[in-house]
């Protein structure tokens, strides 16, 4: 059976490795395929992804997928699941994962410049309102029709680089009510020293 670092890291990816002089610098790592307290931390704050199919003689096709943040979700050790809304009604992934069950997550999160890789096989499964009610949160306006299931093989979070630092507009709203808070406060501090300058001339 193949462990992580073999998902990760074909014998055609070892070899250019080697010819290129990497190939130490993978040796002996620690490559996960569990979801640890960190990744399911990182998790709830993921809003965006792109998941990515393949035919069975090897077509690609890389699909955004959006929600609430969190939508993503772990459901086992080695399980995340998420909502499958309605969209443009092409089906491209669901035709792909009927015949070919291997899938990549990619989750980049531009505020902490960091980018998430999940290697795995996923499913989709329909008709399970248990497993929906998990997923669905009912404050998101959106139409979902199954739920897609993957499951782990390996993972990785890596360099920072080129990733252009970017904000939701989630992310930066606390900042923008303390600043307005602090506008309040500096207003009211100038009337009142205008009322006070006033009152003595």
């Amino acid at each position: 059976m193949k462990g992580p670092e073999d998902v990760l890291f074909s014998p055609a990816v070892k070899a250019e490795q080697i010819r290129l002089g990497s190939r130490a610098a993978f040796e002996g790592r620690d490559w996960k395929s569990e979801i640890t307290e960190d990744l399911r931390q990182f998790l709830t704050a993921i809003d965006t992804f792109f998941f990515a199919t393949a035919s069975a003689d090897g077509r690609p096709y890389v699909q955004h997928r959006g929600g609430p943040a969190g939508f993503l979700k772990p459901i086992g050790s080695h399980m995340l699941a998420f909502a499958d809304f309605a969209g443009n009604r092409q089906y491209i992934s669901l035709g792909h994962l009927r015949e070919n069950d291997r899938a990549h997550i990619f989750v980049p999160h531009f505020a902490t410049q960091q980018r998430l890789k999940l290697w795995g096989r996923a499913r989709a499964v329909e008709g399970d309102l248990e497993l929906m009610e998990r997923l669905v949160d009912p404050a998101y306006k959106a139409r979902p029709e199954r739920a897609i299931i993957f499951t782990i093989e390996a993972w990785d979070i890596n360099c920072r680089q080129h990733i252009v630092q970017r904000y939701s507009e989630a992310e930066i709203a606390p900042a923008i009510d303390q600043l307005t808070q602090r506008i309040k406060e500096l207003e009211s501090e100038v009337g009142r020293l205008k009322s006070s300058s006033g009152a003595r001339s």
